[in-house]
C-alpha cells in the first residue's frame, strides 16, 4: 500500500487491493495454479468465504495459522517500523482480540497440509 502512497490504515483502498487479489487468485485456481492467501483472515466468516469459493472452482484449501506471542509480534513490528502512523502495543492488543481462533471444527473443513512446514 506505500508503493501506491496509501498508508496500511486507509481500509477503503485496503478493501479493494484484497477483492483485486482475490479476483486474481480465483482466476489463477481456474488454470490449476497455487494460489497464497496472506492479509489476514482474521474471522471466520471471511476465511469460510474464502475456502468455500475456491473449493466451488475444485481447489484444494489449506489453512496454515500462524500464531508468535505479542513479544515476539512486537519485536518483527519494531524491526520492521514501516508503518505510518506506527502500530502500538494497544493496537496490537486489539488486534489479538479481534481475531477469531480456528476451532477444531473449523480446522477440520480444510486440507491437510501437503508438507510440513517450518515457519
Amino acid at each position: 500500500m506505500a508503493r501506491l502512497g496509501s498508508s496500511q490504515w486507509d481500509e477503503g483502498l485496503r478493501e479493494r487491493i484484497e477483492q483485486l487479489q482475490w479476483q486474481i487468485g480465483q482466476e489463477l485456481l481456474q488454470e490449476n495454479v497455487d494460489v497464497v492467501i496472506e492479509w489476514g483472515t482474521w474471522g471466520r466468516e471471511e476465511r469460510d468465504r474464502l475456502r468455500e469459493g475456491a473449493r466451488a472452482l475444485g481447489a484444494r484449501v489449506e489453512l496454515l495459522v500462524l500464531d508468535a506471542d505479542d513479544d515476539e509480534l512486537w519485536r518483527r513490528i519494531s524491526a520492521r517500523a514501516a508503518e505510518d502512523p506506527p502500530i502500538t502495543r494497544e493496537h496490537l492488543a486489539a488486534c489479538r482480540t479481534a481475531f477469531e481462533v480456528p476451532t477444531a471444527d473449523e480446522l477440520a473443513l480444510y486440507d491437510a497440509p501437503r508438507s510440513s512446514m517450518q515457519l
